[in-house]
This record gives structure tokens, sequence and C-alpha cells, in this order.
């Protein structure tokens, strides 16, 4: 009797199936297990997540490393998947003449223009000018009252900005009522006599003037240019409550401009595609452009920086003396990214038109023999390396019940999303797309401005709820759900995810319209184009109406979405497609692991 190990080494995960194989008798599969990779996939790093998963695996099986007879790992597909961001906005405002602010927690309504004023400097004010005063947070809520209450009646004051949390006690305390704002963190880089406007909307409202540049420019006089300037800013602050922006002296707009860039594909119809066409030109040309040798960017642009930076990533892992490194596939995706205003009084950021591109990277081969050469003298185990991984995935998805040949898997990832079409006399044609689940979280963390990639992987996994009492919750898709127990009131009033092991709050102040809005959004963006992209590649005639059954496997297949956008998309099409069932108790994991497994058994036969 003999113990056999599976192990598939993925851009995310790395899978084990192990297995008994009697001296006489028939395959019987023991246990499964899986681990995060660790490191690049293709790399001696991989070494230490290979072993966490088999100790799982002898663990569950109740064996010892030490009887393991054979390993095989995947021949990994010479590809990785890498993603990058760029805006598509050709100028950056540097030193730009205006700075704004969007507090949440105002007071009063209404809008006002004035000159700044700091609170210490009252006593030097000119009557007749209007005012706006600046309040730093060592004053009391009392004080400030007090100090204006008294200058009211000699000076003309229109509003008042706090750098404390504030404006509400403040209000309540005025003779007079007018516009407040607070919460501007950096109040003490305000210099006196600097021009200021600020606007306070009504509840239920949005500011109006200031999120519009030519309100802007009516409220501080503005010449043409610096409306343009002033631009950025008012996209900042539609949709806010509460905003200020001043006109800082200098007045003088400095501009660093970098080009978005042009995209070369080097192809059987090699072609030029400028960024600012945005992603559905670029993948119409990916599309046209036949069998792609190498794509590459136009230097000291936005493109072609991100597209340096990926090979130079990829060259870092195979540094063979002829290394041959090349990007030979790309997903761009249109999205909005924030960019920060330079000289914002709170960082302030607007939402600026970018691209999201996964780029598949290609060199001659992963060191995949390397890996199984260390894992054997660790180990003291026979280590070989075996099939493709799309055949190996293609062995391991027939396994699912309810499934005949001809077969079609999709297999989606973290980095890839790959195809295979096994025939009835058996041909496997495969095909490696760029952009997976790496790249829907990318562009969650981004249009939602996370700025934590952990957050934007537990959105794309786990649908959301508002919890609107501490006994009941209200799902994204508006049915209420009562608790026995009271929830935790850290929760109340906020938007959180429903994970397996309870709730994880969401810190940011978003609307759980818009998470969910941009989750499905990223989804369909990146798994339903890249399906379609990938099954039309190896469909016979390339035509999707002459595939019938397509199995879904990989950790994306998991997802408690995406499979039903993909048998929505396929409807159309006739397709019988849904999660594949590895082993009919597995779901759709360890395909390209159960598949080794088979794959010897095969070759003993």
């Amino acid at each position: 009797m003999s113990y056999i190990a599976g192990v598939d080494i993925g851009n995310s995960t790395t899978e084990v199936c192990l297995a008994e194989i009697p001296a006489g008798g028939s395959l019987r599969f023991l246990a499964s297990a899986s681990c995060p990779t660790t490191g690049t996939k293709g790399t001696a790093a991989n070494v230490h997540g290979i072993q966490s998963a088999l100790k799982q695996a002898v663990g569950k099986a109740g064996i010892s490393m030490n009887d393991l007879a054979l390993i095989r790992i995947n021949e990994a597909a010479p590809v990785i998947g890498d993603t990058a961001m760029e805006t598509l906005t050709e100028t950056i405002i540097t030193d730009s003449s205006m700075i704004g602010h969007n507090p949440s927690t105002p007071a009063g309504a209404g809008q006002a223009v004035g000159e700044i004023l700091h609170i210490q400097n009252l006593s030097n004010a000119a009557a007749g000018t209007p005012y706006i005063i600046a309040v730093p947070k060592e004053y009391s809520y009392e004080e400030t009252a007090a100090l204006i209450n008294d200058a009211a009646d000699r000076l003309k004051i229109t509003g008042i900005i706090l750098q404390a949390d504030e404006a509400v006690l403040v209000e309540n305390r005025l003779r007079q009522k007018i516009p407040i704002i607070d919460e501007v963190s950096r109040i003490e880089k305000i210099p006196d006599e600097v021009l200021a406007a600020i606007e306070v909307a009504l509840p239920g409202q949005s500011v109006r003037m200031l999120s519009n540049p030519y309100g802007i420019a009516t409220l501080l006089g503005l010449s043409p240019e610096e409306t343009r300037a002033v631009t950025p800013i008012a996209k900042s602050l539609i949709g806010k409550r509460s905003a200020v922006v001043l006109k800082t002296p200098g007045g003088n707009i400095h501009e660093n401009v970098l080009p978005a860039g042009e995209i070369y594909l080097q192809a059987d119809q090699s072609s030029t595609i400028n960024l600012d066409e945005g992603a559905d030109k670029i993948m119409q040309a990916v599309t046209n452009a036949g069998e792609i040798y190498d794509i590459s960017g136009q230097p000291n642009t936005n493109v072609g920086n991100m597209l340096s930076r990926i090979k130079k990533g990829m060259s870092e892992l195979d540094q063979s003396q002829n290394a041959d490194i090349r990007i030979t596939d790309i997903l761009a995706v249109d999205t909005l990214a924030p960019v920060l205003i330079s000289g914002a009084l709170a960082g302030e950021t607007c939402l600026e038109k970018a691209v999201g591109i996964a780029a598949m990277v290609k060199t001659q081969k992963l060191p995949m023999q390397e890996i199984a050469r260390i894992l054997q003298e660790e180990l003291n185990t026979e280590v070989t390396v075996a099939g493709v991984e799309a055949v190996m995935a293609s062995l391991g998805a027939f396994t699912t019940p309810g499934t005949k040949l001809p077969l079609v898997i999709l297999d989606m990832g973290g980095g890839s999303t790959d195809a295979a079409v096994i025939t009835d006399g058996g041909h496997v044609s495969i095909t490696h797309q760029a952009g997976a689940g790496e790249l829907v979280s990318m562009l969650i963390e981004t249009e939602l401005g996370l700025g934590d990639r952990h957050m934007a992987e537990q959105i794309k996994k786990y649908p959301l709820a508002k919890v609107e009492s501490l006994f009941h919750l209200r799902m994204e898709n508006g049915q209420m759900s009562f608790v026995d127990e009271s929830i935790d009131p850290r929760f109340y009033g906020r938007v959180v995810l429903l994970a397996e092991n309870g709730l994880i709050r969401i810190e940011q102040d978003i609307p759980m319209e818009k998470i969910a809005q941009v989750r499905r959004e990223a989804k369909r963006k990146v798994f339903v184009t890249n399906a379609v992209r990938a099954l039309k590649t190896v469909a016979p005639g390339h035509d999707l109406k002459n595939l019938s059954n397509v199995v879904l496997v990989g950790g994306s297949a998991e997802d408690f979405e995406i499979p039903e956008m993909l048998m929505e998309e396929f409807t159309n099409y006739r397709i019988v497609c849904g999660r594949g069932n590895i082993r009919g108790s597995e779901g759709p994991r360890n395909a390209v692991a159960t598949g080794l497994v088979l794959s010897y058994l095969g070759e003993r036969r």
C-alpha cells in the first residue's frame, strides 16, 4: 500500500489531494487541504506553503509525512498574473491656487464669502469687511461663541471655520445664525486675509455652489484659468453636506504633465492604442490582434511606466541569462480612481477616470524542477513534476457528477482565468487570460477609496447588511433579518459583512448600496468579460454555440455571486454552466491536485 499526494501551486492558494493506492485495489481518496501560496508562484519560496498544506492533509488522514511514497506537483504554466492602475488624466495639479474641505458635521445653512480672520486677531479687524472666522481647537465652544457674539456688533462676520468637531455646540450659543464648518485639521496653515467661501446644505441635500466650478468662480471672482484649476476641488465636493474653498495667496498654478501614453501590441496584427481611448478600445485591439508576442508601453508615460514595472517584477523571478520575458495578454477595465488634491486641508481626493490593467507575463519556464528538488531533499520523499495545469484541472473537473465529454472547464483563480476543452477523443485545448480575483479586489479598493487591500478582499467575498437596531439587520437585497441575541452595539448603524465567523464592520462611511454596486460591477467587468474571452478562444470555430457543458473550478468559483452571473450570461448560448463538485465532495476547489493523482494512476496502467 502506498500514499500519493497531488500538489497544485496557484497564484494565491496551494492545494493538496491525498490518496491511497492499495497493491491490487482501486484508488481511494483520503483527504484534501489548502493554504495560501508562500512567495510568488513558481519560486523556491513556494516550498513552505506546500509543506504546510501537506501537513494538514496527512493530519486529516491520520498518517505521517514519512508515509508518503510520492508527491506530484503541477507543471505550472510559465505565466504570472499581475495588476496595476493608472489614471487617464494628463494634468496633475501640484501647486493649486485653491484648497478645499468637506466636513461631515456642519451647523447652520447657506453660503458665506469673506476674508479669513483668525479668532485671536479679532481686535485688529476692520469694520465693514466680511470675515470668516478661523478658530483653532485651543478655544472651547463656549469661549468661541462668547468672542464672536461680542464682536458681531462691530464686525461683519459671515461664517466660521473650526478645527474642533464643535459646529453645533457653537451655533447653539450664537445670537446671529451663520454657516459653520468644523473638522479642518490644518487650520493653522491658513493665513489671514485669504478670501474664502463656505457652504452648508439643508438636511438631506448637498452643496450646490461649491460643487460647481462656475459656482466657486462666482463666489470668489475667479478668472477662466483659475476656474479650470479649481475643477478637481469642485468634483471632490459633489454630494457633500458642507464645503469650504479658499483662494490661497500666490495664485500661480504649476502643472506636471505626464501623458497617459500609448500601448504597443506586437502581434499577428500589430497596433497602437492610446490609453485615453479607454478599456473598450484597448480590448477590441487585443481581440483583433491574433497571437500576441509582446505588449509594451510608450516610454515616460503612465502606461509605459506601469507595464515596465510589471516586467521588472517578473525579471526578478526568472534571473536566467537568456530570460525572455513578455506580456502576452492584458485585460483592461475602465474605473474611477481617487486622486489626492495637492494642498487640500484634510487629504481630500477627487475621482478621475482610470484604467485597471491585468497583465499575463510569460517567461521561458518556471523553475518547478528546482522546487521539486528542494522539497525532495527536505522531506526525503520522491517528488516529480507532472502534467500541465489546465490538463490536470480538466481531469479533476471530470470527477464532477453529471459531466461528460466533450467537457469545458473555466478555472477562475487569483491571477488568471484559464479555459480548457477536452474533446471526445481526449484532445485538450487550453488558454490563459489575464485578470481574475486580484484585479477585482484592486477595483473594489480603488473605487471605494479603501486604502486597504484586505478589506477589499473581504468585501469581494461576503454579502452586505446594515445593522438598523440591536436585534435586526437589513440585507443588501432588502430582506430584514432578526436575531435572538443582541448584536454588539459597536455594529449599530454600521454597514457590515456577513462572514462565516460573525460580522465584519466596514470602518469607512460608505452607503451599503454603493459598496454592493461597485462589487458587482467589478466582478462583471473582470469575470464575465474574461469568461467570454477565454471560452471563445478554445471553443470549436471560436463560437460559444459550439459548447454544451462548462464546469467552473478554482477559488473564484466559490464566490457567492460570480457563478450566477456567468449562468445568466451563458443562457443565451444554451450552455449548461455551474460550479464543479470535484470528486463529488470538494466543490470547485482541488481540481488540479485531484487531476495529478488521477493522471498517475493512468500512467501506471
